[in-house]
């Protein structure tokens, strides 16, 4: 039994937020059920995103919807809330929230009260001041951002199909990759072999056709791998005909033209930005203490250092590593996240019964990425893996980290299907543009875009437009 009616509030939907949550609904089902608990889940959208999937949701191995978890069906004695915590104001125990109705209220944000705080906002991207990257740039966070970006390669093998001038063929065809971590190798891997694929139901493109570049600042690509797997990556993605560069920089984007810190320039019409990311900016609108690196200072046992009833883990937080050296952190990695999730929601229920708390300690196992399909590279408990059985291992053991029956059922179905039948190379782009069709049968134009629609269907989604701003374009 908890010493007094707790108000717990977490603070974000991805793997902290909803695996705290999750446990804690089942330490304190009694709690809950007496109403001397209450859980709150704060996040911007109502589904946790498995981001270890997004590269073959974007190559249409998995279906965009099995890549999400429904938090409301998840978290059922739980009181989720759509919105963002723009300010917390731990001293007086409140956080400012914005719901998709505060500008629809007229009233501003609203002060939430709670007890407990868990921060997991997880983070953002991490951009540099690169002329053209904000008109041009496309992430690859969210599950969004990967369906889009398959559309988008899709549409340009479409432009480059039916297109006369040799110049915008070029550019169409080439797919620039900024950053050699997970997301950016494995995202060019999966939409790689998926172009690849896709070639053969175009009668006028060939893959030696298309150029694929993997930019990179330091000198190797998935460091988490080890030396040797990684020049293995590499070798394996030149022996495709990527164009693999180490050493350099994205410089410019501006006017569709990637110009790289070797003098390189390439006509684009697709630059692909994954060069890592940094802490949610709503931790610095706290009154929490932050490291150098704009995380939260957090104890081994996952509280926030100094300061009562506030804890963290994941993106957000500085967690020291007890199994190295003094003054090392964890990793903010998906396989330290789900476990310190468990942990911090153990010791959350510990604090208020009046227990002795826990302290997290996980010594890294290793890391498996997929290249493509039937391609991998994996070292896990100090072997090396290479090709089908890395690749193998890559899909076991995420399949097995998707959280719920539900999901890793249909997810093993997809790929049992997948493995029947042929690759779907469908492009859904008018999915991001779903009422112009109707506005356009209306009378009227597609709202916001302020171009011509007198040349037909394709003429109503803007990113279809030469020389338009639109990113995706």
């Amino acid at each position: 039994m908890v010493k007094e009616r707790a108000r717990i509030l977490v603070v974000g939907g991805g793997y902290v937020g909803m695996y705290t949550a999750l446990r804690l609904q089942r330490k304190l089902k009694h709690e809950l059920g007496r109403g001397e608990a209450e859980i709150t889940v704060v996040t911007p959208d109502p589904y946790m995103t498995y981001q270890p999937f997004l590269p073959e949701a974007a190559a249409g191995a998995i279906s965009p919807r099995h890549v999400v978890v429904p938090l409301r069906r998840v978290l059922p004695h739980c009181r989720v809330l759509i919105g963002e915590i723009t300010a917390v104001d731990h001293a007086k125990r409140t956080a400012t929230l914005a719901t998709p109705a505060t500008a629809e209220e007229g009233t501003g944000p609203r002060q939430l009260p709670y007890d407990e705080l868990v921060l997991a906002p997880g983070s953002v991207s991490r951009t540099l001041p690169v002329p053209g990257l904000a008109e041009y740039g496309i992430g690859f966070k969210t599950v969004e951002e990967a369906i889009g970006l398959r559309n988008h390669v899709i549409e340009q093998m479409d432009i480059a199909s039916s297109t006369r001038d040799p110049a915008i063929r070029d550019a169409a065809l080439t797919f620039v990759f900024v950053g050699g971590g997970f997301a950016g190798v494995e995202a060019l891997g999966e939409l790689e072999d998926m172009a690849r694929y896709t070639t053969r139901y175009y009668h006028n493109v060939e893959p030696e056709d298309m150029k694929w570049i993997l930019v990179e600042a330091s000198g190797r690509i998935l460091p988490e791998v080890g030396e040797e797997m990684g020049r293995y990556a590499v070798s394996e993605l030149r022996r495709r005909n990527i164009d693999v560069r180490l050493e350099t920089r994205l410089e410019s984007c501006a006017d569709r033209v990637a110009v790289l810190s070797d003098g390189s320039r390439f006509p684009t019409r697709t630059v692909v930005w994954t060069a890592g990311v940094k802490p949610h900016p709503l931790l610095a609108a706290t009154d929490l203490p932050l490291t150098a690196r704009g995380r939260l200072r957090c104890t081994p046992r996952l509280a926030v250092e100094g300061v009562p009833h506030a804890w963290a883990a994941g993106d957000a937080a500085a967690v020291p590593d007890v199994t190295a050296g003094p003054g090392q952190e964890t990793a903010p990695n998906a396989q330290h996240a789900v476990r310190q999730a468990g942990l911090l929601a153990d010791n959350i229920a510990h604090s208020l019964r009046g227990e002795p708390l826990e302290t997290y300690a996980h010594a890294y196992v290793g890391s498996v990425a997929s290249l493509g399909l039937h391609k991998g590279v994996a070292h896990v408990y100090g072997r090396r893996l290479k090709g089908y059985p890395a690749w193998f291992m890559h899909r076991a053991y995420h399949l097995s980290r998707v959280p719920t029956f539900n999901r890793k059922a249909r997810v093993l179905a997809e790929w049992t299907l997948s493995g029947l039948f042929k690759r779907e190379i469908v492009s859904l782009g008018s999915l991001e543009h779903p009422r112009a069709e109707f506005e356009l049968a209306a009378g009227g134009k597609p709202s916001g875009d302020g171009t011509d629609h007198t040349d037909g269907k394709r003429a109503q989604d803007p990113r279809r437009q030469e020389g338009g701003d639109d990113p995706f374009g």
